[in-house]
This record gives structure tokens, C-alpha cells and sequence, in this order.
């Protein structure tokens, strides 16, 4: 087994970007896309609610969900070794990848030894991350989305925007212009029913399937003790693209692993229910290495690190590391709604990406993004109550924030929140101190008051860090201390 030496790799790809607020704000903007967001988060989270209900047994199945994954984590070199040998039995053929660099130097060499110039994808967060279509590009090979609202965002030449639905910021009638504008030869009078734009992007496909020779997937999960890969979709593009092409490539985390298939009876009710709101996806998809005259003849799988032994290193924030792909909590995430998913700038937006991309990067690297992240939460706590494998997620918020203010004070820099921090640390020193500074802060703040007693825009500084989204109140005339010994003395 080729394992992964040294320090943990530092996460690459489709991870980092321009930092939220400013992101975020812009996104507020733009009401059409707010509107596409409220109004499929909402239809999701109803059906969802409406599986899940269904179930006496969901808080136990969430559980055990948990423990499974944890005890993945816990026993992770093992498993990986087990799934190597048995995928190799199997007539597979196991890459391994530190980065996204390594991942993607390995497809397109597999792709080039398979003489194709054209390859057709699967949906994969796993490719997303590591820019797997960019790669390939630059090395003059095409790959084309099958997934229909993959597709859509590849013919906008868009990014995606969810974890399930990348073309959730996109209204039926965005959609029937990009189809018009960017599919050959299909009907100018097409319309934008549901029926009919499945059908331009089924014919478009069809003859792509009938001649591709190469595809590339990721995997929802990997069974370790039988070598085997699992897809879970719901139009069938997943079942062409696993058993059309003479040559297979699969992507997939390292984190994917399941130890037996008796797991997969809790994670095939956790992940429909949590994810589409079905009580089973329409295509479940298994493979184990080469099978003679039945689906492809050369089947590989990449397994990517990329940061995920970073993650794992960390105590509280390698419960990440569970997570499923399912996006429960980005549809009931109320930050996540109303900015949608680019504002966060990593191929896994919302909650779940609010803490997973910065884990995987590290605050070294990229930190004005990710050190902005986590604190793009309200820490309501709805993410934790739906996630089907209890990922508390406000929890690793939380210890993010703390390691970000940590990453700026090994800096050493005289920031002006540290040199504020320093000299109140100076006035809570002595009691007399802090009397005269509450009577210099009702001189100074009442008159930015008003009859309302209320601070609408602070001056200088201090405008960015407290008025700039809520009003602040002024200080009382007279402080507690004061008035209790008026009247306790």
C-alpha cells in the first residue's frame, strides 16, 4: 500500500476565493437568484421533513450514522489498506493522491493512455474539488457533464451553487436561454417546462454516451472489506456512465470508505431521505473491479488526501470528516438562503463548507477567505438538527473562530481590535478606572444618540466593526456600580 508521508498535504483546487462578506453582500443584491434559493431550499426542506417523519427510528439511525463514520476515522489506515486489496482482487487498480496536483496528473494520464480526447463525467464534488475539468482542458480533453444541472452550469459557464442541486440559483426560463444559446441544433421555439428541458438535454447526451470510451465518477461511499464503489443518483446518466465506457475513473475522498456492506443499510435510508427527500434514490449503482464482458474493462479509483489528514488531526473538527454530501444543511441554513452558494468561494458552500474548506486549507494559506468563513453562521444551530450523521457543526464554527483569532495573534501585528483589547485590559485593572471611562463614554455617545438612544453609525474605525449592520446603544448616564452604591451604601 503506497501511503501518504510527511506532513499532512495542505488542500488545493476549488477551495478558497474572494472572502465572504464582501461576497455576501453582493449576493443580497441580486433578488432573482434570492427568489430561485427561497423558493427551492423551501420546496427540499418540506420534502425532506415529510420522509424523515416517517420513520420512528430517525434519531437512531442518525446515531448510528455517527458511530460508523467515527469509527472510520478511528481505524482509516486500516481501512484503506483492506478496500486497496480487496478493490486490487477485484481486477482494479488503486492510484493514490496527495493533492489535488497529484489527482489530477493521474486522470489526465490515464485518460491519455486510453487514447480519448473526450471523457464523460459523473457528479462528483470529489472532481469539483481538485478543477479535474480544468486539468483536463489544459491538456487539450474534453469532459463533459452528464448530470443534468451540471450540465446546465457547465453550458452557462457557470459554478456551482449547491452540493445536490449546482443549479439551484437558475429559474426554469435562465435555463430553456443557456440550452437555446450553447446546445447544437436545438429547437429555437423550445420551451421551458420541465419535460421539455429534460429532453433537449437527453437528446444532446444520448450520442455522447453511445461513443464515449472514458468516464470519470466520484463515489458516495466505498465498502472496504469487498472492494466495491457505490454511486447513488436519480436520472440514470451515473448507470451509463459506470457500464458504457471501456475504461472507468473514480475519484474519491478517502473519507468515502464504509468497513462492510451491512453499513450501507443506514446510510441508503439516511442519505435520499436527508438529501432529495426520497425514501431511496431511483439509481443506486454498484461496481467491483472488472467483470468479464459486463461494464468496463479497465476500472481505476484515485484516492484523495487534500487536506482530509489535516482534518483528521484536529479533535473537534474531524467530525467533518462524516459528512455525507447530502447539503440537509445549506437547505435549512437561513445565511445560506439568502446569499446562495458562490458568496462562499469553495466548491462546498453553506454550513458544511462554512467550516470543512478552511480545515482543509489551514489558515496559512488563503486566510482572507478562510478565516471570514467561519463566521459566516448565526450558529442557530439548524445545520446540527438536520444533518443525518450529527455533525455538529456550530461546535466546529466556534473553534474555528478561536483558531483564526489565534492565526492573527502569531502575526504579532498591532492590529487595531488587539491595541482596543489592550487598553481596556488597562481600564478593567482598577475599579476607578472603569468609573471614569463609563462617565467619558455616556459624554461621548449620548450625543450620537439622540432622543432615541440609539448609535445608527460610529465614527471612524469602529463604523466596520459594530454599526455597520446593527444599531448600537449608547452608554447609560449612570452605570450599575454607580447606582447600587447610591442606594446600597
Amino acid at each position: 500500500m503506497t501511503t501518504f508521508l510527511g506532513m499532512p498535504p495542505v488542500g488545493q483546487g476549488r477551495l478558497h476565493g474572494r472572502p465572504f462578506p464582501g461576497e455576501a453582500r453582493n449576493a443580497l443584491g441580486n433578488d432573482q437568484q434570492r427568489a430561485n434559493l427561497r423558493k427551492a431550499t423551501g420546496t427540499i426542506r418540506g420534502k425532506r421533513a415529510a420522509v424523515v417523519g416517517e420513520l420512528d427510528d430517525w434519531e437512531e439511525l442518525r446515531l448510528a450514522g455517527a458511530a460508523i463514520k467515527d469509527q472510520v476515522l478511528y481505524d482509516l489506515p486500516a481501512l484503506l489498506q483492506q478496500f486497496e486489496e480487496a478493490f486490487t482482487a477485484a481486477g482494479g487498480v488503486v492510484h493514490w493522491a496527495r493533492d489535488a496536483a497529484e489527482a489530477g496528473s493521474i486522470v489526465t494520464g490515464l485518460v491519455q493512455d486510453a487514447g480519448a480526447k473526450h471523457v464523460l463525467k459523473v457528479k462528483s464534488m470529489a472532481t469539483q474539488e481538485i478543477e479535474l475539468n480544468e486539468v483536463l482542458e489544459a491538456a487539450g480533453i474534453t469532459a463533459r457533464e452528464t448530470d443534468l444541472a451540471e450540465l446546465i452550469v457547465q453550458l452557462g459557464h457557470d459554478q456551482p451553487s449547491h452540493i445536490l442541486v449546482p443549479a439551484i440559483h437558475r429559474n426554469r426560463a435562465e435555463i430553456r436561454e443557456i440550452f437555446r444559446r450553447e446546445i447544437p441544433g436545438v429547437d429555437p421555439e423550445l420551451s421551458d417546462s420541465p419535460a421539455d428541458l429534460a429532453g433537449a438535454a437527453r437528446t444532446y447526451l444520448r450520442e455522447q454516451f453511445l461513443d464515449a470510451t472514458v468516464a470519470i465518477s466520484g463515489a458516495n461511499f466505498a465498502i472496504a472489506d469487498t472492494g466495491t464503489l457505490c454511486v447513488v443518483e436519480s436520472e440514470g446518466n451515473g448507470r451509463m456512465c459506470v457500464t458504457l465506457p471501456k475504461t472507468l475513473i473514480s475519484v474519491v475522498g478517502i473519507e468515502k470508505l464504509l468497513p462492510t456492506w451491512q453499513d450501507l443499510e443506514v446510510f441508503l435510508q439516511l442519505l435520499p431521505r436527508s438529501s432529495t427527500g426520497e425514501r431511496m434514490n431511483p439509481y443506486t449503482s454498484f461496481w467491483t473491479g472488472v467483470t468479464e464482458g459486463d461494464g468496463p474493462s479497465n476500472v481505476h479509483v484515485v484516492l484523495i488526501d487534500n487536506g482530509r489528514t489535516r482534518v483528521l488531526a484536529d479533535e473537534i473538527g474531524r467530525q467533518a470528516l462524516r459528512c455525507i454530501r447530502c447539503s440537509a444543511c445549506l437547505n435549512v441554513c437561513p445565511v445560506y438562503e439568502r446569499v446562495g452558494g458562490h458568496a462562499y468561494g469553495s466548491v462546498y458552500p453553506g454550513p458544511i463548507g462554512a467550516i470543512l474548506s478552511p480545515m482543509l486549507t489551514g489558515f496559512g494559506d488563503h486566510g482572507s477567505i478562510n478565516t471570514t468563513l467561519p463566521y459566516a453562521s448565526s450558529l442557530c444551530g439548524a445545520c446540527f438538527e438536520a444533518c443525518p450523521v450529527r455533525i455538529d457543526i456550530p461546535e466546529v464554527l466556534v473553534h474555528l473562530r478561536a483558531g483564526a483569532v489565534d492565526a492573527k495573534r502569531e502575526k504579532k501585528l498591532p492590529t487595531a481590535e488587539r491595541l482596543a483589547m489592550k487598553a481596556l485590559g488597562w481600564v478593567f485593572e482598577k475599579p476607578s478606572r472603569l468609573a471614569a471611562a463609563q462617565k467619558a463614554g455616556w459624554a461621548g455617545s449620548a450625543p450620537l444618540g439622540g432622543r432615541s438612544g440609539r448609535i445608527g453609525a460610529l465614527p471612524g474605525p469602529l463604523v466596520g466593526k459594530w454599526t455597520s449592520a446593527r444599531d448600537a446603544p449608547t452608554v447609560p448616564k449612570e452605570s450599575f456600580r454607580a447606582w447600587w452604591k447610591k442606594n446600597h451604601s
